[in-house]
């Protein structure tokens, strides 16, 4: 697949992608390079089955009917194999369960120094509770939400506001260098300038 920016960074960042992001993902690298300056090598890869390969574990559907799998795993295998030059700083985002997916790899592997979470589906059951009994191996975390996503009336992801909330303050207690931000409109919108957004200020934050 296509990478944007600069093949040769140091600095490379991983996004997982369907075709909704790639449809504006050559204006979230042209919006990351506004933010930043920086040299950096944008690699978007492609799922297959959302619901499937970016869930940590088995969850019943929350709209439609399509459950949620536990493909994770299998895709950080994939993922990792990417990521083998020690030379370059890898950072790890994306947008809604893609940004949830980044979370929990910052769990699973320090080959990450950064995750850039937008709207991240942190409502997703069991996911706060996961970051509390567990180790993050990552210095930088960005987490951000729309500031009408939790007003809807869907019950589970109506909690998404809460759940964020609680997981900044957890980071922040345990001295992770993190920030949380707010951006206007529903879970729909912008979510390439979104994504542009975490990346970049996780780039400008990085060690």
């Amino acid at each position: 697949m296509k990478k944007y920016g600069n093949p040769d960074a140091s600095v490379v960042l991983i996004q997982m992608v369907d075709d909704h992001d790639l449809e504006g993902i050559e204006s979230e690298a042209e919006e990351i390079k506004k933010l930043t300056k920086a040299d950096f090598c944008l690699t978007p890869i492609k799922v297959k089955s959302w619901n499937q390969d970016l869930a940590p574990w088995p969850s019943p559907a929350v709209f439609g009917k399509e459950y949620f799998g536990n493909g994770a795993a299998d895709t950080l295998s994939g993922v990792l194999e990417l990521c083998t030059d020690q030379t370059k700083k890898y950072i790890i985002g994306g947008y809604s369960l893609a940004g949830l997916f980044a979370l929990w790899a910052v769990y699973q592997t320090d080959v990450f120094i950064g995750a850039a979470a937008a709207s991240p589906s942190v409502w997703y059951p069991g996911f706060v509770d996961y970051m509390r009994e567990n180790s993050i191996h990552a210095d930088h975390v960005y987490l951000s939400l729309g500031d009408r996503e939790e007003k809807t009336r869907n019950a589970v992801m109506a909690a998404v506001g809460d759940r964020i909330r609680e997981i900044y303050a957890l980071l922040q207690n345990q001295n992770i260098h993190t920030t949380l931000e707010w951006n206007q409109g529903n879970h729909f919108r912008d979510a390439d300038i979104r994504t542009a957004k975490a990346f970049a200020w996780v780039m400008k934050n990085q060690k």
